[in-house]
């Protein structure tokens, strides 16, 4: 388990409990699109709270399925940013298309789910029981959440939570990419740039790998590799701010 879906776990289950003991929390916390600007907080917390426990059962399941990887592979910051402006998103998605209350993780959830098949599009999973690959899992998902949303459908679901949900995803790790593409340009167009200080690759290869999660000692292994194969002016901005998180100093 990487450390903020952990956090977020805990976190989640906690307002639920305190939900159950203190019912009042979701007037305070739930996302009102016509009280936004009395309680310009909601945006944020009503990602926190769940209406029952099947609804916290699934979400958290789903957390705890696709979020490690990613975490591993985006790196902490990044993971939470992505889960936080997903919400955020679903959120402003769910007050234009429509003015009900919203709590809930799913958007926040569904755009970690997104992550994880942008970058393992073929992973298999299961969508109610029914096997299919991550790619698809998500195109069905949001297929299915813009016509039951337009249709009035399923009412009492916030599909454009949902669908807000996978567009914060995608907006937030389409501008990672430009922003990185963007650093890789400078780099190489920066004459007689060095690849690694000296001592650099030395520190990257005294990893503790026994001391990781399996995740990212899965992840530290493809990266040496590549190291080994192609020196270390073949890494992305991407794999040596992951070494640099896992190296001692």
């Amino acid at each position: 388990m990487t450390p903020w879906v952990t956090r977020l776990l805990i976190a989640n289950v906690a307002m639920f409990l305190v939900s159950q003991l203190a019912p009042q929390v979701y007037t305070i916390l739930a996302f009102q699109p016509g009280r936004l600007l009395a309680t310009p907080w909601t945006p944020l917390t009503y990602m926190f709270l769940h209406g029952g426990l099947v609804h916290l059962l699934f979400n958290m399941m789903a957390l705890y399925f696709f979020g490690p990887r990613l975490e591993a592979r985006l790196g902490g910051r990044r993971f939470l940013t992505l889960y936080l402006v997903s919400g955020l998103v679903g959120a402003l998605l769910s007050m234009v298309f429509s003015r009900a209350g919203l709590i809930g993780a799913s958007g926040a959830v569904l755009g970690v789910s997104l992550g994880f098949a942008r970058y393992w599009p073929d992973t298999p999973v299961l969508l109610m029981f029914i096997p299919m690959r991550a790619r698809t899992m998500v195109i069905v998902f949001a297929v299915a959440s813009v016509y039951l949303g337009f249709s009035g459908m399923l009412r009492g679901i916030a599909h454009f939570g949902h669908l807000g949900g996978f567009l914060g995803s995608w907006l937030y790790l389409r501008w990672i990419e430009v922003r990185s593409g963007a650093a890789a340009f400078r780099r190489a167009s920066a004459p007689q740039a060095s690849p690694a200080r000296p001592g650099t690759v030395h520190r990257w290869r005294g990893i503790d790998r026994s001391a990781l999660h399996p995740i990212n000692a899965e992840e530290l292994d493809r990266v040496l590799a590549k190291l080994d194969q192609a020196g270390p002016q073949s890494l992305s901005p991407d794999e040596r701010a992951f070494l640099d998180r896992l190296s001692p100093g």
